[in-house]
């Protein structure tokens, strides 16, 4: 079984593609240990002498999603996916503001989790602590600075997908499980990036 983590800030259009090959291969039974890991892109851009986003956490437009995904990760475990899912198109395949509290209890309504107990959670304080927690945790321990960013064991490594998987299973486990080879078995290469693109 493979085991891996990946960071994820619903914000960026890159997360969302490689999660998407995450989720669609985890849903056709991909035999994968997966952590999903929050990453906060607002504390990454914070100007020094600037607050951390945990000290204004209504300030940043991607913290409220964040809290959201880690209560139904740890409390709702068998919706997280489909939450998880509902996020990232929220923001990039409808264009809504996540940041808004009644679209992110839209998303949880609409994969059957209690908005009320979830925000009730947040209240709590706790899913924002974990938030900073794992964020400084990636950044200190394995260098990370953004998603998505996958890790395993020791190495972890930056990457960008162009393409979708479309509903294709086959084609987004085969995509994941070559970035892990890579990631664990090829240590050596450190960078590989395209000077152009075919599109």
């Amino acid at each position: 079984m493979a085991s891996f983590g990946i960071t994820y800030d619903y914000r960026c259009p890159f997360a969302r593609i490689a999660h998407e090959h995450v989720i669609e291969a985890l849903e056709a039974g991909a035999d994968w240990d997966v952590t999903f890991v929050p990453f906060s892109l607002g504390q990454v851009h914070v100007e020094f002498g600037q607050p951390d986003v945990w000290d204004e956490p209504q300030r940043d437009s991607g913290l409220l999603a964040l809290q959201a995904s880690v209560v139904v990760r740890e409390r709702f475990t068998d919706q997280f996916l489909g939450v998880h899912r509902g996020l990232f198109d929220a923001r990039h395949e409808k264009g809504r503001a996540i940041k808004d509290e009644s679209v992110v209890r839209d998303v949880l309504a609409r994969t059957g989790v209690d908005a009320d107990a979830v925000f009730e959670q947040i209240a709590d304080g706790w899913p924002l602590e974990t938030i900073r927690k794992e964020h400084e945790a990636a950044a200190s321990n394995l260098d990370v600075w953004g998603v998505p960013t996958f890790m395993v064991g020791d190495r972890a490594a930056f990457v960008r997908l162009m393409e979708r998987p479309e509903g294709d299973a086959e084609v987004a486990r085969r995509t994941v499980e070559r970035i892990i080879g890579m990631l664990s078995g090829w240590p050596e290469l450190n960078e590989f990036k395209h000077t152009s693109l075919a599109r």
